[in-house]
């Protein structure tokens, strides 16, 4: 089951102003919680993103390595290799 988590946060000036802009009316989301909510989605995304290819990248590079790069080991010298590590 998720945990809910509250949130109390104190906006003031021109990040208030900005907040309020985005909320009501003449705002794209109906109040400042379903923003805060958006804007959380939007950075796990972000974040996801970047680790996804930070990833696909190493991939990339040890996938254009040529064979002769390779080493072949087995479960014993991998285990003795990270125990040194």
């Amino acid at each position: 089951m998720a945990r809910s988590l509250n949130l109390n946060v104190r906006v003031t000036g021109p990040l208030s102003e900005f907040v309020s802009s985005k909320v009501g009316d003449n705002g794209a989301y109906e109040n400042v919680s379903e923003y805060v909510r958006d804007l959380i989605r939007r950075d796990k995304d972000r974040a996801e993103r970047e680790t996804f290819d930070r990833l696909k990248a190493e991939l990339s590079r040890a996938f254009a390595a040529p064979d002769s790069a390779y080493e072949e080991l087995d479960a014993d010298a991998v285990i003795a290799r990270n125990r040194r590590r």
